[in-house]
């Protein structure tokens, strides 16, 4: 595997609690090798035609392009928003050592 092949997904979630559950879940099912948290963050936008202000936990989710789409549908499954925040970035560099780790506690199957 190389570096292309790895993702950064960001997921936000309204509470810590929430954001431990789904990050204990992605790493269970090996869809995810880590999850960072991080709480709170401070997000502003735009529902339903009113500009919305909440705290809210970041998860950096490290992950494999083939466990995408079913990292996906966990994420859709288990969040509790309607319409989550779910961003996937491709890494262009990573410590190779910390990859393999990565590529090896996930199922890509």
């Amino acid at each position: 595997m190389n570096e292309f092949e790895y993702l950064l997904v960001l997921c936000t979630c309204p509470t810590g609690k929430a954001a431990e559950h789904l990050a204990q879940s992605l790493v269970e099912r090996k869809l995810a090798a880590c999850v960072n948290i991080s709480s709170p963050v401070l997000s502003v936008y735009r529902w339903k035609n009113k500009i919305e202000k909440d705290e809210e936990a970041l998860l950096y989710i490290k992950t494999h392009t083939a466990s995408w789409s079913t990292l996906e549908q966990a994420i859709l499954e288990l969040h509790p928003y309607d319409l989550p925040e779910i961003i996937a970035l491709p890494l262009a560099r990573g410590n190779k050592r910390y990859l393999n780790w990565v590529g090896e506690n996930l199922c890509t199957d």
